[in-house]
């Protein structure tokens, strides 16, 4: 029985109708994946299923007193000012009593008795386990300063702080809306296996393959509003989809020729036709319908040229980098040779874009040397996205770099060509870039980028608002693209399947070389962990069994003491971080930003060891 369902939900968007009569239902445990080309109203689905949207006809039936847990895109924030308002709800008692705790923690002068008191409510309500939980996912999505603004969050911090808000609230059922968007491949993982976890009902959105497999069982494809259910994984929806589409090929040929009959009787027949021909009239229309079959989905012709490369491309001699005496990189050398292709892998924040910076000049190494051959032209796709002016449409963006651009077959074509060939259609080219969907504005960035012919291609995160039908078409470009790739994206489907190389980001500046994909350094981290478990059962004492750990009924005078430590450095750590936040929110040199940004990092890992081990004593109190 579905816990979340519509009801023949129809919805039109600018006059054109997305879907008719839809019926979409989730029982619980459901985890399914909506997959879709852009334009075909899978986030609009989303909307209409979390009552965020009201649909043109039809309506969304749900069980009584369920709660939708929602992720948009573009999250909303209305009537909140500080990520502490947005994060514990008003109606939520143990979150109430958790948030008094921490503002409690986070005061200058701590009122003894009242943390007692909310110490006694929260042990009552058995809190901690939750307040535990909490922290946990705030701290893996990036988030401390609580009192910081919402207005003064990027895009990215937004989109984490809503999902934060999700997770922490655990929804009945969870609808997502490219919920990867935004985080590093750890965090990626972590959210993987806190979905799976559980009888959890999830209806997601996403353009992450890996992420897709993991998590759904289920794949529904919105196509010209019909929907199609592939129980299986994304390898499988493939196969089967392609079936589908054979026989609907199939079906359509045979309705072409029954139509081509159809419509000579219909030029035979005289203009007042009888009343027993408008059976057969009504037929031919139908049958006119079905003979165009499916609509070959337009490609993405990615085949610009590229510019002459010589044999000395880019080498980097010893560079090092700091920002207020925090190493980011550290000695490190590298000689890039033809066909080099390389992912960056790190947590946010590891200094990606700065080696990025580097690379290209934009910023100076304090030591070593950064040598850019003659011949070597640099396409930088960026994260920040498509830069235009408000009356800028779309023709001027290419024309402001070409009006004729070079094919890799030496064919020349107008810039209104290329932008036909990158699915903007003539009546598109004159709209207004502002009014271009996210996806749109990221195909376009990324076509201004190949114009310039560049012979070493720098893709920053270009996965975010592609659709997964143009990802492929991209990926297919990428696989024969001559020239030197360096590419950094959360997207472990798209390293894994176009970079050999890896520069891993670690702390203290390290940065390493692996080679190999992302798969094979997985498959290498694993392999390590297991043979260090191993060497530790060889060489520590056996520990206590957990039978025993379960019959201790107290603590030892020693853990008394360390209990009690515990409690006294937890909270001076607790003080430390919210100073060094606040001095955060002062700060814009950034240099010094990312130095205090990764003292709050090591503190908040400290804090962590040292809350996991008080849970552990406090058992025992």
């Amino acid at each position: 029985m579905s816990i979340l369902a519509t009801e023949q939900v129809s919805h039109s968007f600018h006059d054109r109708w997305l879907f008719t009569d839809l019926h979409f239902g989730l029982q619980k445990g459901d985890r399914v994946a909506l997959v879709g080309i852009n334009g075909t109203g899978k986030s609009t689905l989303l909307k209409i299923l979390a009552e965020q949207t009201v649909p043109t006809a039809g309506k969304v039936v749900k069980e009584r007193g369920i709660k939708i847990g929602f992720l948009s895109q573009e999250p909303s924030f209305s009537g909140m000012e500080t990520i502490n308002d947005f994060i514990y709800s008003p109606d939520n008692e143990q979150q109430q009593l958790i948030k008094a705790y921490e503002n409690l923690l986070n005061s200058n002068k701590i009122d003894q008795q009242r943390l007692a008191e909310l110490t006694d409510k929260l042990s009552a309500m058995e809190a901690w386990e939750y307040e535990h939980n909490i922290k946990t996912i705030l701290n893996r999505l990036q988030i401390s300063d609580f009192n910081q603004t919402i207005d003064s969050l990027s895009g990215g911090q937004k989109k984490r702080l809503s999902l934060a808000k999700l997770l922490i609230d655990e929804p009945d059922v969870y609808v997502l809306d490219e919920p990867t968007n935004h985080l590093d491949i750890e965090t990626i993982e972590w959210l993987e296996k806190l979905l799976t976890t559980g009888n959890k009902t999830v209806l997601l959105v996403t353009h992450d393959r890996y992420f897709l497999d993991n998590v759904c069982t289920e794949i529904r494809e919105l196509d010209k509003g019909n929907l199609y259910i592939y129980k299986g994984n994304y390898t499988y929806f493939l196969e089967k989809k392609a079936e589908r589409e054979a026989i609907d090929a199939i079906t359509a040929e045979k309705a072409q020729n029954l139509l081509r009959r159809e419509l000579e009787w219909m030029r035979r027949q005289p203009q007042a036709r009888g009343t027993k021909s408008k059976a057969r009239i009504d037929a031919f229309y139908n049958l006119e319908e079905k003979s165009k079959g499916i609509q070959k989905a337009e490609n993405v012709q990615l085949s610009v040229k590229m510019s002459r490369q010589g044999s000395k491309i880019l080498e980097l001699e010893n560079i090092s980098k700091s920002f207020s005496n925090t190493k980011i990189i550290h000695c490190f050398s590298y000689t890039f040779k033809k066909g080099d292709r390389i992912g960056l892998a790190g947590k946010n924040g590891s200094g990606k874009s700065t080696f990025l910076n580097l690379v290209t000049q934009v910023l100076s190494p304090d030591h070593g040397h950064v040598v850019v051959g003659e011949t070597t032209k640099f396409g930088y796709y960026k994260q920040e996205g498509l830069i235009f002016k408000e009356d800028d449409r779309v023709l001027d963006i290419v024309k402001n770099i070409a009006d004729y651009i070079e094919m890799a077959n030496g064919d020349v074509i107008t810039a209104s060509q290329l932008l036909t060939l990158f699915l903007f259609p003539p009546e598109k080219q004159y709209n207004l870039v502002s009014r271009l969907s996210g996806g749109e504005k990221k195909r376009l960035q990324l076509m201004r980028v190949l114009m310039s012919n560049p012979n070493f291609l720098i893709l920053d995160e270009p996965s975010n608002d592609l659709d997964i039908d143009t990802l492929n078409v991209l990926e297919a470009f990428l696989e024969n693209y001559p020239g030197v790739l360096l590419l950094v994206s959360h997207d472990r489907y798209l390293i894994d399947r176009l970079t050999e190389q890896l520069f891993i980001f670690e702390s203290e500046g390290n940065l390493i070389i692996c080679n190999g994909n992302y798969a094979d350094y997985k498959l290498e981290q694993e392999e390590n962990t297991r043979k260090e478990k191993n060497q530790i059962k060889n060489v520590q004492p056996e520990k206590s069994t957990r039978k025993s750990r379960i019959e201790k009924k107290k603590l030892s005078y020693k853990e008394q003491l360390e209990y009690e430590s515990l409690e006294k450095g937890i909270t001076e750590i607790e003080l430390i971080i919210k100073q060094k936040t606040n001095i955060l929110n002062t700060v814009s040199d950034h240099q010094e930003l990312t130095s205090i940004a990764l003292d709050i990092e090591k503190l908040q890992k400290e804090l962590d060891v040292k809350s996991e081990r008080w849970l552990e004593l406090s058992e025992y109190i």
